[in-house]
């Protein structure tokens, strides 16, 4: 089957210029980083989680680069299931597709989770995961009607998180707790916990996926894309360096592992203490960003992986109004939605980590078979994300590397099988 012929269904409109796609990506990042993964990073490392994020930024971009040269060269939905069909074999694209909807259905859980928690901190179980069923529910009807009407309430979300992050940074600085304590690794954690927390930190930068699994949406996709990536990626970055000296600064490494809440934590510290409210009401909005943007990439690689019939050939519809794929997102949203009753946060942040550091690994490898001609990348960028991807990996908690691995494994088993099946 060649590509045109995957493409003859139905096309999805191209509506998002570089603006639109920037935003869909700080949606996804800055609502995942910085009210998610500081924690669980700082249980690994301590203060050694900056050098954790540096690392966790240097794969990040070698990712985003040969994300953005891939995506420019197939502006199609799916991202790298589409790269890795078209560079290396069905199979691969299959993995990678199948890594990327598993893991990121595990992200929707966590932001998901993640917003009930910090709306309603002092509930029980039962009423976070009500609320967290009800949110994916409402954002999964907003998609359906449109991935204009997605884009603008990204945009109010993002304006919204930034604005309370500069207020609980520079409420940080006032705590009065600044030491140098503050600033030492935990004892024991070595280079091994600082690469267990740039896995885990690499969580909140894998946003940026978002732009390229929409590329059949966005305009003049070899300029937007290429452009719309690194864009996304350096204002995340800055973002959550600032924050993360911060947070250090104000609860040093030991109470922000503990903290279910940290920057609400930080803000209480200081002498701007009743700002902590406003906090959490901004953790709360972004994680919903970074929600509605999750949805509307795993969406879109289901699509894909339907058109070439490795999912039910039903989720590949298109709306003939909306002009999206609404089973894909309707089964998405369902999924979501049962997940959240049975996983937990710190579990769902490194088994969706492992996923799609797998995922990527792909991308990396996709990408070094392109030609100069093609706008192939400097050969030490996609060897650089490629062993980074393997490294962060594997270097993950065991139970979510166990679990990412078995998933794999089911995964290609689902395709050995299938592929039996079709040649008797």
């Amino acid at each position: 089957m060649t590509a045109s012929e995957r493409n003859d269904g139905p096309q999805l409109a191209r509506r998002l210029g570089t603006g639109s796609a920037v935003v869909i990506g700080l949606g996804s990042m800055i609502g995942a980083g910085v009210f998610a993964a500081f924690a669980p990073a700082a249980r690994a490392a301590g203060a050694g989680l900056l050098i954790g994020l540096a690392i966790a930024a240097v794969v990040a971009y070698c990712n985003a680069t040969s994300s953005a040269r891939l995506a420019a060269r197939y502006p199609q939905s799916g991202g790298t299931y589409v790269y890795g069909r078209e560079r290396l074999g069905p199979f691969w694209g299959y993995l990678a597709g199948w890594g990327f909807v598993v893991g990121k259905t595990a992200s929707c859980a966590a932001m998901a989770l993640t917003v009930a928690a910090y709306a309603l901190p002092d509930a029980d179980r039962l009423a976070r995961t009500a609320l967290a069923v009800g949110v994916v529910l409402a954002l999964t009807a907003l998609n359906y009607r449109g991935v204009q009407k997605s884009v603008g309430l990204t945009k109010i979300i993002v304006t919204v998180a930034l604005v309370v992050l500069a207020c609980a940074v520079a409420a940080s600085f006032t705590g009065g707790t600044v030491s140098a304590d503050h600033l030492q690794p935990f004892p024991g954690s070595g280079i091994g916990g600082i690469l267990q927390s740039a896995g885990l930190l690499f969580f909140a930068f894998a946003g940026y996926a978002r732009i390229a699994t929409l590329g059949e949406e966005v305009r003049d996709p070899q300029r937007t894309i290429p452009r719309a990536i690194p864009t996304a990626l350096g204002i995340t970055l800055v973002v959550y360096v600032i924050v993360a000296v911060a947070v250090l600064l104000a609860l040093g490494p030991q109470q922000l592992a503990a903290s279910d809440d940290p920057l609400a934590a930080a803000v209480a510290a200081g002498s701007w203490s009743s700002l902590a409210p406003v906090v959490r009401v901004g953790a709360t909005v972004a994680a919903l960003g970074s929600l509605l943007a999750l949805v509307l990439g795993v969406s879109r690689t289901t699509l894909a992986m339907a058109r070439d019939g490795h999912l039910p050939r039903t989720l590949s519809a298109v709306h003939p109004k909306f002009q999206v794929p609404h089973h894909a997102e309707i089964a998405v949203g369902v999924a979501v939605a049962i997940l959240v009753s049975v996983v937990d946060l710190r579990g769902a942040i490194g088994f969706s980590s492992f996923a799609v550091l797998a995922y990527y690994a792909v991308a990396n490898a996709s990408a070094l078979t392109l030609t100069p001609g093609e706008g192939r990348p400097p050969a030490i960028v996609p060897v650089v994300g490629f062993l980074g991807c393997v490294v962060l990996a594997v270097t993950l908690p065991i139970t979510s590397v166990l679990a990412g691995s078995a998933v794999l494994v089911l995964g290609a088993a689902i395709w050995g099988v299938r592929h039996v099946v079709s040649r008797g």
